[in-house]
């Protein structure tokens, strides 16, 4: 599912910013996309300590996807986050 969540976000660096949230968040800059990233996180943190889990899954999936879109700003992928870890595995 990541790996086809982010071939969409991809899809949409090039999309109609009126017509895809995705595309309006790359149209925005970097910036903006690292303030929906913090935001997304802190979101994680409240919905762990006060929401239930059901909450923490859906927070850390709109952590995830905004997380990927910065990935895709940057040019980098989840492959390169994998290599990452996998370079820390003992």
């Amino acid at each position: 599912m990541i790996n086809e969540l982010y071939a969409t976000i991809l899809s949409r660096k090039t999309a109609d910013p009126a017509s895809s949230y995705t595309a309006r968040l790359f149209a925005a800059g970097e910036d903006e996309i690292l303030k929906k990233v913090g935001e997304e996180a802190v979101e994680v943190i409240l919905a762990a300590k006060t929401q239930g889990n059901a909450r923490l899954l859906e927070e850390t999936a709109d952590l995830t996807y905004h997380v990927l879109v910065l990935l895709a700003e940057r040019g980098l992928s989840p492959a390169d986050v994998d290599a990452v870890l996998a370079s820390r595995k003992k």
